[in-house]
């Protein structure tokens, strides 16, 4: 008994109780190489995650840009105008809208009003629609214009109001004074087809079919970002 007590009893130990720190550190062992695989895999599928998050933030916010609906402007200026109706120069307003829905091109409505210097409450108005051609340089946008609509023409002492088909070709420049603010130069030469009326051609005056007034339009417009 003795004998088999001193195998059954290490150091004042059971011999179960001398084997368990070794059980314990196999454990210990085991989970420390368990452990840093599952970490490793955690950490690559968040990495995994935050990348197509940020690829998809930069997305959202990349989209709205490259699906922008196009440019808008509107605004007014200041006319003088060789009216192709007598000697006078007529003066006068406008106003103007544009939408790009292109980078170089769009469309452009646009109404002027001017006026003869007399009393005489003689005047032309013309409402037009048409398309436009644009280039970029800086801040300077120049451009082309074809145009058509319908023109009104008020004769003397208010005589006669008619109204006339109308086609027009322009040229001119946009600036980007700010942010929000263009400024514009624009020059405008029209056709009013089937035209009855005196229009004067140098010093002398006749009948002719047709009115081709050309203006010109200092002005500014908002520019909606």
């Amino acid at each position: 008994m003795l004998t088999t007590d001193a195998y059954s009893i290490q150091d004042g130990r059971p011999l179960s109780a001398s084997l368990k720190p070794e059980a314990d550190a196999a454990d210990s062992h085991s989970m420390q190489g368990c452990i840093p695989r599952r970490l490793r895999t955690l950490a690559a599928s968040g990495a995994c995650v935050l990348s197509l998050a940020c690829a998809g933030a930069a997305h959202a916010q990349a989209k709205p840009t490259a699906t922008r609906a196009g440019d808008l402007q509107a605004g007014g200026g200041f006319v003088l105008a060789a009216p192709d109706y007598g000697r006078d120069m007529f003066k006068g307003y406008m106003g103007y809208a544009t939408f790009d829905f292109k980078y170089h091109y769009g469309v452009e409505f646009n109404i002027h009003q001017i006026n003869a210097p007399s009393p005489s409450k003689l005047y032309e108005r013309t409402y037009e629609l048409g398309g436009r051609y644009v280039r970029h340089y800086g801040n300077f946008h120049p451009y082309g214009k074809l145009m058509y609509g319908r023109g009104v023409f008020n004769y003397e002492y208010n005589v006669a109001n008619l109204a006339y088909n109308i086609g027009a070709i322009g040229v001119g420049v946009d600036y980007n004074a700010t942010r929000h603010i263009n400024v514009r130069a624009d020059y405008e030469y029209q056709n009013w087809f089937n035209f009855r009326g005196f229009v004067s051609q140098g010093n002398v005056t006749s009948n002719s079919a047709s009115l081709s007034p050309q203006v010109i339009t200092i002005g500014a417009a908002y520019h909606f970002q």
